[in-house]
């Protein structure tokens, strides 16, 4: 039965080709909060997006010579491509460049300026670039650096649009006290008060310095502070201007999960904002904590970033998912440790959940020709493990009202450790060699079937594939709802089992750790190069170091013949030249769109070089590198032959 509208969201993330772990984290998050609201009975809405304006991405797209639009459109598709990998369940990824936002955007602007709630004046101020954040001096750091990020701030004065943001102090404190739990943890609500409302200034909510954002909708040398363009999304995303009828069943939000450096975006600045424009405020914002490398901050400067797409293909998406929510308490900071991550998995997953699900499976196989029996002979230990298993889901729902993922899984692992014990409390295998005791091991094989089965639902909304991989095992519907893990009996007698293997193997530490420290490194090198790829840098050739003869000869160099050329479907400054060599065919991806057609390129012989490593550009793997020369005008001749050789011929 349906519960009723359940909305949640996730930042509108700042466009990085980086994700990392810190950033999966809260994804991960959100798409449990809904997998478990869903099976609640919720009709739930999930949004995440990416936040797209803004001098900071202005700055980022000039470097590598780009428009700024497109150097985030080349962005998205890693993103999205990240969030397909996690099976990430969203149901909208708003842009802050989606028309419709724009729109809604200025409308907004506007009726905050026609209420009186915005006016014009002159900002003189320290600025940080990278957080798009004004500070006064006694919010900054030493040496004037950013409270946030720790970066230098600069002194910026331009002529404003303000949002009267100081007049709702008192007002934003009375919300507090009437809605406690509107910011949790308790602990970012008492930093809100005491570092930002305590001193609450009006807001700067225009910048005139740059071009790249949404046009004040009255003045056109203005754009939109980048901090109301990026929370509007939120409403943009239910229909906000758009689908009245949606809008109004889904707002206001159940809850924004944000990271604690913007937690005051969202519990000042955006509640705020509300108040002006008359709607309801979010019910909850939960910031929650930063995840580390081993105690230090990851970025790239460090050299600390840990990807989740090697440990995905490692290990699966369950092991990922299960160690960032199992790990770390939400609200507070946590640690990433390779070597933790694989002794918990060996730990958890391998020895806890791995050896109940082989070790039932296997018995019902040996001692029941792999048909579940029928319970018959029950005893107070049976009583024991059926309490404990119909009784976790509301320990996991106690848990999961203030989102402390590590406590809930810690409840279902609880009674993971249970149904192991039970095993050895019945000693199935001296059962099964005494006739006598036939209708016990029945009952002890269907009851260990039938907390398998409590155990599939409760880790649904966290470990989703390894929960549908119990279920095909046992045989038991696709369809499954929360209360079905608060009755006992459901698993129907006679079905057979079906042995899937081995869910999580042990593994080697040592092994492991130069094995995933290895596909991180590869990852790092590769997006290093596809970076280098699709913005068009080219190496400087002045400055190399001389190389020897047997250095040249590892270089294979073919003649090969432009079959055709296609657009890259993921980066509009790309080619894909499609290569005849002989009688093999290949594919590399080159950055001279703009110099060249493709009916100029299409029957070219070129000169390529065959034996370089295949690397991904932005989605599709190039299988070589075409020579050509560039002057210092950014003219550039493609490397051929005078003689009409055929493709394939090695260059020697």
């Amino acid at each position: 039965m349906e519960k009723g509208k359940y909305y949640l969201t996730t930042p509108i993330y700042y466009p990085s080709d980086n994700l990392h772990i810190g950033h999966t984290y809260c994804t991960v998050a959100a798409d449990s909060i809904k997998r478990y609201k869903k099976l609640q009975g919720y009709d739930v809405f999930f949004t995440t997006g990416t936040d797209e304006h803004g001098q900071k991405i202005e700055e980022k797209a000039r470097e590598v010579g780009l428009e700024p639009k497109e150097y985030v459109d080349n962005i998205i598709v890693s993103i999205k491509a990240l969030w397909e990998k996690l099976e990430i369940e969203y149901d909208s990824f708003i842009r802050s460049t989606d028309e419709q936002h724009e729109k809604n955007v200025q409308k907004i602007f506007k009726e905050l300026y026609d209420k009186g709630e915005i006016y014009k004046s002159e900002y003189e101020g320290y600025y940080c670039t990278p957080c798009e954040s004004f500070w006064t001096e006694s919010q900054l750091g030493e040496g004037h650096t950013c409270p946030d990020c720790g970066r230098p701030t600069n002194v910026q004065k331009e002529e404003s649009y303000f949002f009267r943001l100081s007049k709702y102090r008192d007002r934003l404190l009375k919300y507090y006290e009437d809605h406690p739990d509107f910011i949790e943890p308790e602990s970012r609500k008492n930093e809100m008060i005491k570092n930002f409302l305590e001193n609450l200034e009006d807001l700067s909510v225009s910048r005139s310095t740059f071009d790249w954002g949404v046009k004040v909708p009255f003045d056109e040398k203005h754009v939109v502070y980048v901090w109301i363009d990026a929370l509007s999304c939120y409403l943009s995303a239910i229909g906000y201007g758009a689908d009245d009828e949606k809008f109004n069943s889904f707002w206001p939000a159940d809850v924004h999960l944000v990271g604690k450096e913007i937690t005051r975006f969202h519990t000042i600045i955006w509640p705020a904002i509300l108040m002006a424009l008359d709607l309801p405020l979010p019910k909850k914002v939960f910031g929650h904590g930063w995840i580390l490398f081993d105690n230090d901050k990851m970025s790239k400067s460090k050299g600390n970033i840990i990807y989740p797409e090697p440990i995905i293909d490692l290990y699966g998406i369950d092991a990922l998912k299960y160690f960032l929510l199992r790990e770390f308490s939400f609200g507070a900071d946590g640690s990433f440790n390779r070597e933790k991550f694989i002794r918990r998995l060996n730990s958890d997953l391998a020895n806890d959940l791995g050896n109940l699900v082989s070790r039932t499976i296997s018995m019902i196989e040996k001692y029941n020709d792999g048909y579940i029996p029928e319970a018959i002979e029950f005893e107070k230990v049976d009583e024991d493990l059926k309490k404990v298993a119909t009784g976790t889901a509301d320990k996991v729902d106690e848990a999961m009202a203030h989102f402390q993922f590590s406590v809930a899984l810690e409840e279902i692992w609880n009674l993971i450790r249970r149904s192991n014990k039970y095993v050895d409390e019945t000693t199935p295998w001296i059962l099964a060699k005494d006739e006598d005791k036939r209708k016990r091991l029945d009952t002890v094989l269907y009851n260990l079937a039938e907390s398998l089965r409590v155990v599939s639902v409760l880790i649904s909304p966290f470990l989703s594939k390894t929960s549908i991989s119990i279920r095909k095992s046992l045989k038991i519907k696709d369809e499954i709802s929360w209360e079905d893990a608060k009755t006992w009996g459901l698993c129907v007698a006679g079905e057979k089992v079906k042995n899937l293997g081995v869910l999580f193997p042990r593994l080697d530490v040592e092994k492991e750790l130069e094995r995933l420290n290895t596909a991180n490194q590869e990852l790092i090198d590769q997006r290093a190069a596809e970076k280098k790829a699709w913005a068009g840098e080219a190496e400087e050739v002045a400055g190399k170091s001389e190389i020897t003869l047997d250095d040249f000869d590892k270089l294979e160099i073919k003649v090969a013949l432009i079959e055709s050329v296609e657009d890259h479907p993921n980066a509009d400054r790309l080619y894909l030249l499609n290569l005849k060599l002989g009688e093999e065919r290949r594919v590399v991806v080159s950055n001279i769109k703009s110099k060249f057609s493709k009916e100029y390129l299409t029957g070219k012989k070129i000169l390529v070089i065959t034996n370089l490593k295949p690397h991904n550009f932005r989605g599709v793997f190039s299988e070589g590198m075409i020579l050509a020369a560039e002057d210092e005008k950014g003219n550039i001749s493609l490397a051929t032959i005078h003689e009409d050789l055929p493709d394939g011929s090695v260059i020697c």
